[in-house]
């Protein structure tokens, strides 16, 4: 098990896409997906990795597309080395426990955003309008309070930069109504069901983000990671306290730390301390570990 993996860079395999954290490679009508250790912050990649980072998105995303297949369908293939051939069973000392062999599926141009407590942009807005992404919101409420019911705030999918919030109606212009009703409904259930689980296990999901896919059928498809560390903001139970930033088994440790120093948010992004890294990582395996009642030994 490799830890500390900032680039994989399989060369006999065609790249399909390299984001932030994830590099994609065509695998005909399959892709593989390899989480490296990358963070960012900010839309901006940071030059540390978090040593094991990849592994536990990898590994709780296997444990959401399990847990909500009753919903809907998603793209897992399998996390198997030997059964994804040559030449990624060459590079299995490097990619293993990060690397997943996904459908190849139209991907929709939107994230899809589910709030359940009110933080992040989300909060910034609230503040400014009462409400949040066009939805009006009840007057009074504070920092990290939970919403009447999850609400769904879309947004749109950048390649570089921030994505921008969007309204339903927008959204619905860009997906067209039937499926943007489906995926509203279909992204809240998904939601609240992992939401009820995880409270049971001393976790707020407060928020957290879907992609989907259509197949050749024009069925939707989750896809891409799902309810981790870094697509949603996890806080422990037992500290909870509205009113004020929660702590929290994410990123959000990371970006407060790049807060405190006052750093501007452009490029290069400053270096991270050793203790900012260890805590990091030990926060995302405490998630794991929680959430799947399984420990990861690294």
């Amino acid at each position: 098990m490799k830890l500390g993996v900032k680039e994989v860079n399989i060369k006999e395999a065609k790249l399909f896409s390299k984001g932030k954290v994830r590099e994609i490679y065509d695998d005909g009508d399959s892709l593989i997906m390899i989480a490296t250790d990358r963070i960012s912050a900010f839309d901006v990649i940071l030059p540390d990795p978090i040593p094991g980072k990849g592994i536990v998105l990898t590994q709780i995303s296997i444990f959401w597309f399990d847990f909500l297949k009753d919903i809907v369908p998603n793209h897992f293939i399998t996390d198997r080395i030997e059964e994804m051939g040559e030449p990624y069973i060459n590079y299995k000392d490097i990619i293993e426990y990060r690397t997943i062999k996904v459908k190849k599926l139209k991907r929709l141009d939107v994230e899809c955003i589910v709030r359940g407590y009110i933080e992040g942009s989300g909060w910034k807005d609230y503040q400014k309008t009462g409400m949040v992404s066009g939805i009006k919101l009840p007057p009074g409420l504070k920092r990290g309070d939970k919403l009447p019911e999850p609400i769904f705030t879309p947004s749109t999918k950048a390649e570089e930069g921030h994505d921008e919030n969007i309204t339903f109606d927008q959204m619905k212009d860009i997906v067209g109504s039937e499926l943007a009703e489906k995926i509203k409904d279909v992204s809240i259930r998904l939601y609240e069901k992992a939401r009820d689980y995880a409270l049971e296990r001393g976790i707020i999901i407060a928020d957290t983000k879907f992609e989907f896919g259509l197949d050749e059928n024009g069925e939707l498809v989750l896809i891409d990671e799902v309810l981790t560390p870094d697509s949603s903001r996890f806080w422990p139970l037992d500290e909870y306290k509205p009113g004020q930033p929660q702590k929290s088994f994410d990123k959000q440790y990371v970006r407060d730390y790049l807060e405190e120093i006052k750093w501007n948010k452009t490029p290069p992004a400053p270096t991270l301390p050793e203790d900012v890294i260890k805590n990091t990582i030990e926060k995302y395996k405490e998630a794991y570990n929680k959430l799947t009642g399984r420990t990861l030994s690294f």
